[in-house]
C-alpha cells in the first residue's frame, strides 16, 4: 500500500534576485513495509525533498498525498497533526536531551497524548532496539550507536506509518552504521512501516528495497 506520494513536485526558493529550483518535477512514492533510499551528493535537493515528505515544507507546484489524501494545501495546524501522528524522524545528530534518560527521551514526542501509557511503550521500544539494560542512562552514558537506537525508538513512539531518516549513519563508524541499518531493516518488517532514508552513504543500498538517485533536483532512472 502506497503511504506517501509526490507527484510532479517543483520547489523554488528566492535567493535575492535569483530563483533557485531545488526540485524539478519529482515523482516519488513509498509503501508500507518498504525501505527506500534517496542517494545524492550535497546540494542535490535531498534535504528539500525530505522536508516536503515530512510535511515540514510545501511544494511550489505539484501534489503531496499521504495515505491517498491530498495534503498539499493543508494549513500549518493540519500538517502538524498529520506529522505528529503519522511520521517519525531520525536525524544524523541524534538530538537527544542531555538531562533526560533514554526512556524519557523516547517518551517526548508522545507527551501531548494522555490516552497512551507512553512510559511502557518507551521501555518496550528500547528493549526492541537492544537497550533494555540502558533505560535509565543519559545520552552521555551511551555510545554513538546506542544514542542512534534511542533516536529510532523515539521516532516510533507514536506508531507512525512513515519513518524519515536523514543520514542515519552519518556520525557512526562503519560497523556501528551496519548495525543500525540491520535494526532499521528489522523494524521495517516488525512495525510494517515505510522507511525513507536520505543519504550520500552507498552502504545503505545493501539494506534497501529500492533506491533512487537525486541529482540537481531531478530523480534519475
Amino acid at each position: 500500500m502506497t503511504v506517501i506520494e509526490l507527484s510532479d513536485v517543483i520547489k523554488r526558493y528566492q535567493n535575492g534576485e535569483e530563483t533557485v529550483k531545488a526540485l524539478k518535477r519529482v515523482d516519488f512514492e513509498a509503501s508500507l513495509g518498504e525501505m527506500v533510499t534517496v542517494i545524492g551528493p550535497s546540494g542535490s535537493g535531498k534535504s528539500t525533498m525530505l522536508n516536503i515528505l515530512g510535511l515540514l515544507d510545501t511544494p511550489t507546484e505539484g501534489t503531496v498525498e499521504l495515505r491517498n489524501k491530498n495534503v498539499t494545501n493543508f494549513s500549518e495546524d493540519e500538517l502538524t497533526n498529520e506529522r505528529r501522528s503519522g511520521i517519525g524522524f531520525v536525524f544524523q545528530e541524534f538530538h537527544l536531551l542531555p538531562m533526560l534518560t533514554a526512556t524519557e527521551n523516547v517518551e517526548l514526542p508522545s507527551m501531548w497524548d494522555t490516552s497512551v501509557d507512553r512510559r511502557d511503550r518507551a521501555k518496550e521500544l528500547l528493549r526492541r532496539v537492544g537497550l533494555g539494560d540502558r533505560l535509565s542512562h543519559t545520552p552521555d552514558e551511551l555510545s554513538g550507536g546506542q544514542r542512534q537506537r534511542v533516536a529510532i525508538a523515539r521516532a516510533l513512539i507514536n506508531r507512525p506509518e512513515i519513518l524519515l531518516a536523514d543520514e542515519p549513519t552519518g556520525n557512526l563508524d562503519q560497523d556501528t552504521g551496519r548495525t543500525i541499518l540491520e535494526e532499521l531493516t528489522r523494524l521495517k518488517q516488525d512495525e510494517n512501516i515505510a522507511i525513507i532514508s536520505v543519504t550520500h552513504d552507498p552502504q545503505l543500498k545493501e539494506y534497501t528495497d529500492r533506491s533512487v538517485r537525486l541529482v540537481d533536483g531531478v530523480i534519475q532512472a
